[in-house]
């Protein structure tokens, strides 16, 4: 395919996405050849990173250069210390694989089973493919863009609660404790208006539930592309909407992002809108 070429033809997303998928299952193999031998190393405060993580990146380097090798790679453990916004390709950039080898990196040092790898490939301005590989629930979720979305082959969609006040909400937080204040407004402040909340410890799990209708939406004020756009992609084609907390559209190299069912967008983003937050805290940021 070329490289410039502005839109995708159906072969080739077809070929997307089977490599995607192929890399994403070599890196699930890789975090489980090493979940019970991993060397642990601290990043930051409350943030961890194991071998496991750059063993499940190479995994999907290699995949994926060796199938496009003029493709641009863009993984979480490159862009240590980088903004949201300097992660950006160019406008001229080719398709660029986005990538979080091991998304809920606590929870994989723990052994919680909530965590997964995360592959999106973002060209020419839009996100074009996710596809999220839970290792431990032997869980696939992929989505193209115009084709829907499924598990494991099976087609998926966003629940239908049609309140606030009958939902289950999730959310992330930044590891950085000094960076919590705003969610933490934000999570005491929703826990009053809608049915529960969680806080599962992997972003794109939690986005691929409100695809899979398990989750009826998800908020959060610190993320990189590569813990969204997957997820993203996701549930836009089971029917969700995405945008960012004050309702504009969706941009993965922006920190904030509101995904939902689409029933209680209007909802969520008012209240959102509403919390009291620490007057340091700015909730569009």
């Amino acid at each position: 395919m070329s490289k410039h070429a502005e839109v995708f033809s159906s072969q080739e997303l077809d070929r997307l996405l089977e490599v995607a998928v192929a890399a994403a299952s070599q890196a699930a193999q890789e975090l489980e050849r090493w979940r019970s031998a991993f060397a642990v190393r601290e990043k930051g405060r409350a943030d961890l990173v194991t071998d496991a993580d750059h063993a499940a990146q190479e995994a999907i380097r290699r995949t994926i250069q060796a199938a496009f090798p003029h493709h641009r790679f863009l993984g979480e453990e490159d862009a240590v210390g980088w903004t949201p916004e300097q992660t950006r390709p160019a406008d001229d950039a080719p398709p660029t694989w986005i990538v979080d080898p091991l998304d809920g990196t606590s929870n994989y040092v723990h052994d919680v089973p909530a965590y997964c790898v995360s592959i999106g490939l973002w060209f020419a301005g839009q996100a074009w493919l996710g596809v999220i590989h839970d290792p431990r629930l032997q869980e696939v979720f992929t989505a193209v863009r115009g084709r829907g979305a499924f598990l494991n082959g099976r087609p998926i969609h966003v629940s239908s609660t049609p309140l606030l006040r009958d939902s289950l909400l999730s959310t992330g937080f930044p590891a950085d404790h000094r960076r919590q204040l705003r969610n933490l407004a934000a999570w005491q402040y929703l826990s009053a208006h809608a049915q529960t909340l969680r806080r599962t410890g992997s972003t794109a799990l939690n986005l691929a539930y409100v695809a899979a209708g398990r989750h009826d939406g998800y908020w959060a004020f610190d993320n990189y592309a590569w813990d969204v756009l997957a997820g993203a992609v996701l549930v836009q084609e089971a029917g969700g909407i995405v945008t960012t907390v004050t309702g504009q559209a969706f941009d993965p190299f922006r920190p904030d992002i509101v995904a939902t069912n689409g029933r209680i967008h209007a909802e969520l983003l008012r209240c959102l809108a509403d919390v009291p937050y620490p007057q340091q805290s700015d909730p569009a940021a």
